[in-house]
């Protein structure tokens, strides 16, 4: 009986994917949120937020799917063959967050996270678009481009490169557009990265570990499946 030795790290994203995948990820993260915040203010509040950001996040997904097809059905192989491997860095991955996240609720900041009102509000306005955005269809937009693509990108030179771009570009990502969010700028909302710091960790220890990018999208659709439980 041989033994079973993890497989070795390697780029999962071909030259193409790569290509293709940072000019996406350019769009996602400074045009895409100036467009759809344009569009809302044109219909001046008429435009159902809950609807409209399913129909975002269709588009976002499907182009997900047009970027990175390779490397998506890459992982999904990568998730059967080393299903053992994936499930310890899930569940790693997810007690991790817990406590992490635990001992970040412990710090006190000056701002409150806007999502915590906004969730409920979104929630009880239309339940099953706020339950198929932040489940579904959030975390197979993003995994790919913060972790496949950033995470996979920079560990090519340096593992703990990889960590701190991965960790600390989503978490300043999930915050940033707080800061000017109310009328006027505010970079006390920054400190909310602290909140997120421990959900961006624990995802990239998920993808480095099991090495399929399915591992942190699952783990991302529990951690905001219980963030949303939590928020109600």
């Amino acid at each position: 009986m041989t033994n079973r030795q993890r497989r070795p790290w390697r780029p999962q994203l071909t030259r193409a994917e790569m290509g293709r995948g940072w000019v996406f990820f350019a769009l996602y993260v400074l045009l895409f949120p100036w467009v759809m915040g344009w569009v809302q203010r044109s219909f001046h509040g008429e435009l159902p937020i809950a609807e409209a950001n399913v129909v975002y996040y269709l588009l976002c997904g499907t182009l997900v799917f047009l970027v990175f097809w390779t490397f998506l059905k890459h992982g999904f192989h990568m998730l059967l063959d080393w299903l053992p491997e994936n499930l310890f860095a899930f569940g790693t991955g997810l007690v991790g967050w817990a406590v992490l996240a635990f001992l970040a609720g412990l710090i006190p900041l000056p701002v409150q996270n806007p999502n915590l009102v906004s969730y409920p509000e979104q929630f009880a306005l239309a339940p099953k678009a706020t339950v198929v955005i932040l489940v579904v269809l959030m975390p197979i937009v993003e995994e790919p481009l913060f972790r496949g693509l950033l995470f996979g990108t920079s560990r090519k030179y340096s593992r703990i490169l990889g960590y701190v771009l991965s960790t600390l570009v989503y978490a300043v990502y999930c915050v940033w557009q707080f800061v000017y969010a109310y009328g006027e700028v505010d970079f006390r909302y920054l400190l909310l990265l602290v909140e997120y710091l421990p959900m961006s960790l624990a995802l990239t220890w998920c993808y480095d570990n099991g090495g399929s990018i399915w591992s942190p999208i699952a783990l991302h659709m529990v951690i905001n499946t219980v963030t949303l439980v939590r928020a109600l």
